[in-house]
């Protein structure tokens, strides 16, 4: 996943070098990428902690013999 930010990076990077646009254009477009690339990691690790939020109740379910809130399974 690091290389593919790093590839990624450095493909924007050289895109931008040969962007036939004015320097204050070319600083706009920059902020405005790392804006929607933070929002994306952002989202990501909001997403992954859900997933571990759900593991572990899940995880505390199965050890305390219940069964995790928000789940709905018929053959139970």
């Amino acid at each position: 996943m690091k290389a593919f930010f790093v590839g990624l990076g450095l493909g924007i990077g050289v895109g931008l070098l040969f962007a036939p646009k004015s320097g204050q254009e070319t600083r706009n477009n920059l902020a405005g990428r790392a804006s929607g690339l933070a929002n994306s990691a952002k989202e990501s690790i909001t997403q992954g902690r859900e997933r571990i939020r759900s593991g572990i109740s899940a995880v505390r379910g199965a050890v305390t013999g219940t069964r995790p809130t928000g789940t709905e399974d018929a053959s139970l």
